[in-house]
């Protein structure tokens, strides 16, 4: 068996999953990245028979018929539909190899550096039944943190803040150990949540998720602007039950996710408080440097700024920090032994 994998291997091309909650990253190595998609799954009811998979099922939920479901099998970081994961990681890891059967690659995939051993056992176990055959993790802040190009091998301290879909993970790093992590159930899901309880509170009107990702990009904001934007949205009125369309702006929406931004800015504070004497001057001196798509979010690095009183950057590419991160260890794996599990 052992001579068999050895013989699969050597038509592979080794892969780096980020396996988000939101999205799923696949690096492969020698070409780089070559998909990015959501981490949504469409099946018949009650069985395993793919319907579509990734951008293409993310348009069905919500809008699927009773014998179609439209399914994210990951939440707050974890995977919480075993099959589905599989499943989905199958397509994805056929199709970073052109749908081919032959191929057995090994894969590094990203997790929560706070998850348990049952649970990176299961992600193990989905990543070698999707066909790699040979799976190793590596936490999500190590990860953010060598593709932001942090100096996480020096003595010196580092803080990484990766806000992705279901959490927000920060981890103090020295010596490429993570020192001490947080690992928070908040992240661009959360705000898309917030979006939607308050568009129902103060408007009466029921949105999609898609809708509220759409009206987060538009106008999310953790600041007041100059410019205020303002767009159309359109929903079910949830009294009248007709279609309606009302206006919202940015305003509106950073006080929709002013709770959401607050669980973020908590989430790094537990992690400076753990902080030991000797790092915090470090982190003083070089910041906190935040990756993930919540980072992208206007003005969040100006909050975090006046609320921690440290200096913060955001990644230069901060959606594909952690796939990059992993795709560093992928194409140097004897240099990055220690941090892989």
């Amino acid at each position: 068996m052992g001579f068999l994998k050895n013989i699969m291997g050597m038509f592979s091309s080794d892969l780096a999953i980020d396996l988000g909650t939101a999205n799923t990253v696949v690096y492969v190595k020698g070409k780089g990245i070559v998909i990015n998609e959501p981490s949504v799954i469409a099946v018949e009811t009650g069985s395993t028979r793919l319907k579509a998979v990734g951008s293409d099922a993310k348009k069905m939920l919500g809008r699927v018929p009773h014998n179609i479901q439209a399914i994210r099998p990951l939440k707050d970081g974890k995977i919480s539909d075993v099959d589905m994961a599989e499943e989905m990681l199958k397509y994805f890891i056929r199709k970073a190899h052109n749908r081919s059967m032959l191929i057995h690659p090994r894969v590094i995939i990203s997790v929560p550096s706070q998850i348990t051993k049952a649970d990176r056992d299961i992600v193990k176990r989905a990543g070698r039944t999707a066909g790699a055959r040979d799976v190793q993790l590596v936490d999500e802040p190590l990860a953010a943190a060598i593709g932001a190009g942090l100096p996480i091998n020096d003595a010196g301290g580092n803080l990484i803040v990766d806000i992705g879909g279901g959490t927000t993970e920060v981890g103090l790093i020295s010596l490429s150990n993570i020192v001490y992590s947080f690992s928070a159930s908040v992240g661009g899901d959360k705000m898309n949540e917030s979006i939607v309880d308050y568009i129902r509170k103060t408007k009466n009107i029921e949105i999609g998720e898609n809708s509220a990702e759409q009206i987060k990009i538009e106008l999310g904001t953790a600041v007041k602007t100059d410019i205020i934007k303002e767009t159309q949205i359109r929903g079910q009125h949830i009294i009248r039950h007709i279609p309606q369309t009302v206006t919202i702006n940015s305003d509106e929406i950073k006080e929709a996710l002013e709770g959401t931004v607050q669980e973020i800015v908590n989430a790094i504070m537990k992690v400076l408080d753990k902080t030991p004497p000797a790092l915090a001057g470090d982190i003083m001196e070089r910041g906190i440097v935040i990756t993930g798509g919540g980072a992208l979010l206007n003005g969040l690095d100006k909050v975090i700024r006046n609320k921690t009183e440290v200096p913060v950057s955001v990644a230069d590419n901060p959606l594909l920090s952690v796939v990059m991160g992993a795709g560093k260890m992928l194409d140097d794996i004897h240099f990055f032994k220690n941090v892989i599990t």
